[in-house]
């Protein structure tokens, strides 16, 4: 017979921890969490560096310290977990098989879900880049495991194509361990990372960002000996007679996140083509009734702060669902439309009667904007109107709505997020 809980969820990183001991202190009994990895933490592990917590805890904290805040809540309420433990399939009715070494292949029942496991890299083979397969190819993510967790050094002259944040923060982090970054390349006429993180990451160390340039040419057979850059065009495509080579016998790409959603398609959740996450609504719920989601299995996040308050929703809304059905059936809600620049929003429906006084409502842009109004309009009538002075799509952006506005409005068809000039 299965073991039953309230509460399953799956992957012990931030958005899990946080979850956890949010459903625990909205009164959930029987929590589980099952992490992959060998301990908790997820990601936040080999995140050594500091400028987490800030939001949260009000104070600097690394990777690891903030891991360990919400890892010591998670022991105080004494949450049962399983580490080394690998999820293989869950169902509709909310039953997951999972196996480990201690215990083999098992099932457990829950009487909710949430969805925490993450993201993952998009990997060489995605983008189609001309050469051999020597070695010295890594992933940033990769890099920065084997340089502050395994103590290996991947290499001593680097390039780095893509300008996300794990991507400028390997730069610093490879600069300082002695090893040469030469150059980070960027294939969009702006950088996927934030603005701290280029000031302090590339501009501190008078490493070079090349906007609107890719690699088109990997030297070497068995191993990276140089490779080849050029400009693009508006498509993408490489400008002939803009090559530059640069030597290197390490190439890191840090070419965007993919959120790990394998398991949510195969239990049948509705997923957003723009972010590749499940389709939520105002409760952080699935299509599938009792099926949560946070993290960046949701969407990608560029500060786990915000992971953090958005998997205490979750992990409230489990809470309640479980003891109350709030929340429970398939009621369709008011549509979240993104227009006008704005790429998404999360959540993509709400239900004004299990709405809390106030909703966060988080999107990204598409593109660079300068000196634009950020608005919200509830029905035809315009509630939020926020002055920007620049907007990009490496920072995350929110609005938020309150519920007695929605509520006065009465009958609407559809809630608004939007760019505007004026």
């Amino acid at each position: 017979m299965a073991e039953k809980y309230d509460i399953v969820i799956i992957g012990g990183g931030p958005a899990g921890l946080a979850a956890a001991a949010a459903a625990y202190d909205a009164g959930a009994g029987k929590i589980l969490i099952l992490e992959r990895d060998r301990m908790l933490g997820g990601i936040l592990n080999q995140c050594i560096h500091n400028g987490f917590g800030l939001h949260t805890f009000n104070e600097e904290l690394t990777g690891p310290e903030y891991a360990d805040r919400f890892i010591r809540q998670i022991e105080e309420r004494k949450i049962e977990y399983k580490l080394n433990t690998m999820v293989m399939n869950m169902t509709p009715e909310r039953v997951i098989t999972a196996m480990n070494r201690e215990d083999g292949m098992f099932d457990v029942e829950a009487g909710a879900v949430i969805l925490a496991m993450g993201c993952r890299e998009r990997p060489r083979g995605a983008l189609n880049i001309p050469g051999y397969r020597p070695a010295g190819i890594f992933t940033a993510g990769t890099a920065q495991r084997l340089v502050n967790m395994e103590g290996y050094m991947p290499g001593r002259e680097v390039v780095i194509l893509g300008s996300g944040d794990i991507g400028l923060i390997m730069a610093r982090r490879m600069t300082l361990e002695g090893a040469k970054v030469k150059v980070v390349a960027e294939l969009m006429p702006y950088s996927g990372g934030l603005k701290r993180n280029i000031v302090q990451c590339l501009d501190d160390y008078g490493i070079p960002l090349k906007l609107s340039t890719t690699v088109v040419d990997i030297e070497g057979k068995e191993r990276v000996e140089g490779v080849t850059l050029a400009k693009v065009d508006g498509f993408g495509k490489p400008v002939p007679g803009t090559e530059e080579h640069y030597t290197c016998d390490t190439l890191l790409l840090s070419v965007g996140l993919i959120p790990e959603n394998d398991l949510s398609r195969q239990m049948g959740v509705e997923m957003s083509p723009v972010t590749r996450g499940p389709v939520v609504n105002e409760s952080l719920e699935t299509n599938l009734p009792g099926v949560f989601a946070c993290g960046n299995v949701l969407h990608v996040h560029d500060l786990v702060d915000f992971v953090s308050e958005e998997a205490g929703i979750a992990g409230r809304s489990a809470a309640e669902y479980v003891k109350a059905g709030r929340g429970a059936g398939k009621e369709a809600g008011i549509p979240v439309l993104a227009k006008d620049g704005v790429r998404y929003t999360v959540p993509s429906t709400i239900r004004p009667e299990f709405m809390n006084d106030r909703l966060v409502i988080r999107f990204r842009v598409g593109g660079v904007y300068k000196d634009c109004y950020i608005s919200a309009y509830i029905g035809s009538e315009r509630k939020i109107h926020r002055k920007c002075r620049i907007v990009a799509p490496g920072e995350m952006q929110q609005v938020i709505l309150q519920k007695k506005d929605i509520e006065a409005a009465g009958s609407v068809e559809n809630v608004t997020v939007c760019l505007e000039r004026e």
